[in-house]
């Protein structure tokens, strides 16, 4: 871990103390997750206007869900550096971890222009249906949309939130699409129809089907060891 990395999370527990806890991270990045939710703004103003923190500016909100964490074959540590996308892994012999208690959650990613540094704040959202946490619009104005689609693709709720209305789906779309629960083929589907001569909305007639990642292997005809010298003359 940088010293850098390290003088970021102890001036973070200096102002916040035990109302945020860190959280391991596999890229050596300050994580930290609120221990209670209902702390969110007290935490997230100290975070902002505290000079030895001086988190302007919130540069990315989303919604995560946990349903399935834990369960998926697709769970390498970390993605390849030329640009593809990350294997299967499959282990017979190696479980799955266990899921969160809990299913919701929001990920805050903070930006200190004063001081150059960065950080990530979890809340867990209340249980039950639907999600619920207090909007930081009042704290960082960029939220607002940023709520929005959590709103939209989770059906995430944020107390407090001035408009919190669909910004990505269609009039009318029931559901939320980005839960794991929601089916890939969606609900209803849109045509024209000549007869009526207007659109009209109909259950969706696609057959549901199973997506495979496609897993980039390493082709062995571009080793180094393999390639024969090069002979000059």
């Amino acid at each position: 871990m940088s010293t850098r990395i390290e003088t970021l999370a102890s001036t973070v527990a200096a102002r916040c103390g035990d109302r945020v806890q860190r959280i391991e991270s596999r890229v050596g990045e300050a994580v930290y997750e609120l221990t209670d939710a209902a702390g969110l703004r007290e935490v997230c103003l100290e975070l902002r206007d505290s000079p030895e923190c001086a988190f302007e500016q919130l540069i990315d909100l989303s919604g995560v869900d946990y349903l399935e964490y834990g369960h998926s074959e697709w769970r390498t540590a970390s993605a390849t550096q030329s640009g593809f996308s990350r294997g299967v892994a499959r282990g017979v012999n190696d479980p799955p971890a266990a899921a969160p208690p809990r299913r919701f959650a929001v990920v805050y990613h903070l930006l200190s222009v004063t001081h150059n540094w960065r950080l990530r704040l979890r809340t867990w959202c209340t249980d039950g249906e639907p999600p619920l946490v207090d909007s930081v619009v009042g704290v960082w104005p960029s939220a607002n949309w940023y709520e929005r689609e959590a709103f939209d693709l989770y059906g995430i709720l944020f107390r407090g939130h001035p408009d919190l209305r669909r910004i990505l789906t269609d009039y009318g779309f029931i559901g939320h699409p980005f839960r794991k629960d929601f089916p890939l083929i969606g609900n209803v589907e849109v045509r024209y129809d000549p007869s009526r001569s207007r659109v009209v909305y109909q259950p969706v007639s696609i057959e549901p089907r199973t997506l495979v990642p496609r897993v980039i292997r390493e082709d062995n005809r571009y080793d180094e060891a393999l390639k024969e010298p090069v002979r000059n003359g």
